[in-house]
């Protein structure tokens, strides 16, 4: 009986613990989600109306990419609806090209539509080689437009990367 109560303890330290430890390194992508929100809108103000307009958004705050010709990045992020997060993304990305260097940037995926945003949620989504992110600078949101219910923003943090590559982003979702 002892042993059993002890092994029962220390299943539900394990749990507890394990369970913390997820919560804070979720609550330090929101927080760096909300400052990469701030600097983003700072750098470009017209974004403003895609976060008031959009039927929900996934930042990721924190994207590393390297490639020396196959190349590689991952990042995570928090999805919003209504401006309210909903839910934690993880994005994966792998490509082969004429590609060298590394760098960090912050990344915004818009969806203009409840359809959108549900297919990525549903894990139905992935970027082909084709999607375009616009690079967040003065007023380079005035002419950026949705394609297929989709928008993309990012805004390079440090680093370098000559690219010339193909491949894909792949998403996951996990409501809060």
């Amino acid at each position: 009986m002892k042993i059993r109560n002890f092994i029962v303890t220390m299943a539900l330290m394990f749990v507890t613990v394990f369970a913390f430890a997820q919560n804070k390194d979720d609550k330090r992508v929101m927080k760096d989600a909300e400052k990469a929100i701030s600097t983003m809108k700072s750098y470009d103000v017209g974004l403003e109306k895609f976060f008031t307009n959009s039927s929900g958004y996934v930042v990721f705050p924190n994207v590393g990419e390297g490639a020396l010709i196959i190349g590689a990045a991952s990042g995570n992020g928090v999805v919003y609806e209504d401006g309210m997060p909903v839910g934690m993304a993880d994005m994966k990305k792998l490509d082969i090209g004429l590609q060298a260097g590394g760098e960090a940037y912050m990344q915004v995926i818009f969806f203009e539509t409840e359809d959108a945003l549900n297919e990525f949620k549903q894990g139905n989504f992935e970027f082909s080689a084709e999607a375009k992110a616009v690079i967040v600078d003065k007023g380079a949101s005035k002419n950026a437009n949705y394609n297929d219910g989709v928008v993309i923003f990012a805004k390079s943090k440090a680093g370098a990367m000559a690219d010339v590559s193909i491949g894909g982003q792949k998403f996951n979702y996990s409501e809060f």
